[in-house]
């Protein structure tokens, strides 16, 4: 019954917080600054849900960037954790269909955020290129899910080595956020639905690597990621045993 009144407002608050990010958008359109106007206001969407996000290690963040962030991708919620811990001065890139999504789609193309055709590989590998220019002359960091899909429960996909093109090619290191498994375990059917751990784990640096180093690089980030979120997935268990 509780998820009966969940949805509905939290859809509303979607829709008004991606309405305040395009209308200081159309002010000042592609300015990487817009973005934050509408995460400020979708973090608090965790409070219509009823899920507590705790986030560690946020002065890792602070220290090392610009940079590529990357995060394991499960299900469309993830924009609320998202929202919680976005840096300043950081765009992400997705799935050029996210347009088609009623409010959220326009928000996100005028807000500075980059789409890329993923059923092109050239043009996907034309827009890496794109984001690795825009990190070294704007000075700002870029929100990637190397996953390139929603893992919905099944645990961290295999990575795309498109992310670390892009960190080799800017010349920048590779943020890495874990965030717990919660497809299986939140419930919003439940005033408590559930707890989302997110912790920022220690930069990896691509300086002196080459473009034939991001196999080696994309494998080594995703072990960091599945070791990360192994823990903190059976630290999460202990709470909802308690």
């Amino acid at each position: 019954m509780l998820i009966a009144i969940r949805i509905p407002l939290i859809l509303i608050w979607v829709i008004f917080s991606t309405t305040c990010g395009i209308v200081v958008s159309i002010f000042r359109p592609f300015n990487p600054k817009n973005i934050k106007v509408t995460t400020d206001l979708l973090k608090y969407g965790r409070f219509i849900l009823g899920i507590k996000l705790i986030l560690r290690h946020p002065e890792i963040a602070d220290q090392n960037r610009p940079c590529v962030f990357v995060s394991n991708h499960q299900d469309n919620l993830d924009i609320f954790p998202g929202a919680f811990c976005l840096p300043e001065r950081t765009v992400s890139i997705g799935k050029r269909n996210i347009l088609w999504i009623p409010f959220f789609g326009i928000y996100y193309w005028l807000s500075g955020n980059i789409l890329i055709n993923r059923k092109n590989k050239r043009s996907a590998f034309e827009t890496m290129d794109v984001a690795a220019k825009t990190i070294k002359e704007k000075n700002i960091s870029v929100w990637i899910m190397p996953e390139g899909t929603r893992s919905k429960g099944r645990g961290l996909l295999p990575f795309k080595k498109g992310p670390f093109i892009t960190a080799i090619k800017a010349d920048v290191p590779i943020v890495p956020y874990a965030w717990s498994n919660y497809v299986k375990l939140i419930n919003l059917n439940k005033w408590d639905a559930g707890t989302i751990l997110m912790e920022i784990l220690p930069p990896v640096s691509t300086k002196g690597l080459t473009v034939n180093d991001a196999t080696e690089l994309k494998d080594r980030v995703h072990a960091m990621m599945k070791d990360a979120i192994a823990r903190l997935d059976a630290e999460v268990a202990t709470m909802y045993r308690e």
